[in-house]
C-alpha cells in the first residue's frame, strides 16, 4: 500500500483539526496504508517564520513530503483562508514538493459561510506545488465535531458518512497513482 504523510496545519495540539486527522490517519492505516502524522505546530517557529530552509525540522518535513505517496492536508479556516502555520510552511518546501502525489484537502471551521475555501484558497496552492492529483476535499463544521472529556473523538453522522466517502476515494486514488518519470 501507500506512505500517506498526514499534515495538521492547526497551531492547536487539541484542536478539532488535529483532532479529526488523526481519526481519519486510523481509518487510512486500517486500509493498510503507513501513515505519517506531521503536526506543523510542533516546527519551531523560528525556523518557519525565519525561513529557514536548512533548519533540521524544515530538511526533514521536506524529506518527508518527498518520500510519500499521499498528502493529506488539514487546516482549520481562519479569516476564509487556510490557517498562517499551514502557510508558512508550504512557502518552505520545494515549488513541486507534492509533484506525483495523491492530495486530500481538508478543512474545519465554524460557518458554512467557509465551506469554500478549500476550493477557492488552499486547492490552488496545491496545484500549484505539482501535485499530480488533488481528490474532492471536505469542509467540516467544527459543531459536528465532538471531543469527549476522555480525549475520544466522535463526528456527526452526516459529516461522517461524507468523510468516508472522501478518504475512501484518496485511498483508492492513491492505488491508481500514475508512475512519474524522474523530474528533470
Amino acid at each position: 500500500m501507500a506512505t500517506v504523510l498526514s499534515v495538521s496545519g492547526s497551531p492547536s495540539a487539541s484542536s478539532r483539526t488535529n483532532r479529526l486527522l488523526r481519526h481519519l490517519d486510523r481509518r487510512l492505516a486500517a486500509q493498510g496504508h503507513e501513515v505519517i502524522p506531521l503536526d506543523v505546530r510542533t516546527i519551531p517557529a523560528e525556523a518557519l517564520l525565519g525561513a529557514d530552509f536548512t533548519h533540521p525540522a524544515i530538511v526533514e518535513a521536506t524529506e518527508l513530503f518527498a518520500r510519500v505517496d499521499g498528502v493529506v492536508v488539514g487546516t482549520p479556516v481562519y479569516k476564509a483562508s487556510y490557517s498562517g502555520v499551514l502557510k508558512a510552511l508550504l512557502d518552505l518546501l520545494p515549488q513541486y514538493a507534492l509533484a506525483g502525489k495523491t492530495v486530500l484537502p481538508l478543512a474545519t471551521g465554524g460557518s458554512t459561510a467557509h465551506v469554500l475555501a478549500i476550493d477557492y484558497a488552499l486547492r490552488p496552492v496545491l496545484s500549484s506545488m505539482g501535485a499530480a492529483h488533488i481528490v474532492q476535499g471536505w469542509f467540516t463544521l467544527d459543531k459536528d465535531i465532538t471531543v469527549h472529556e476522555d480525549g475520544s473523538l466522535s463526528v456527526a453522522p452526516p459529516a461522517t458518512e461524507a468523510l468516508t466517502q472522501v478518504v475512501d476515494q484518496f485511498s483508492a486514488a492513491l492505488g491508481r497513482r500514475p508512475v512519474l518519470a524522474a523530474a528533470v
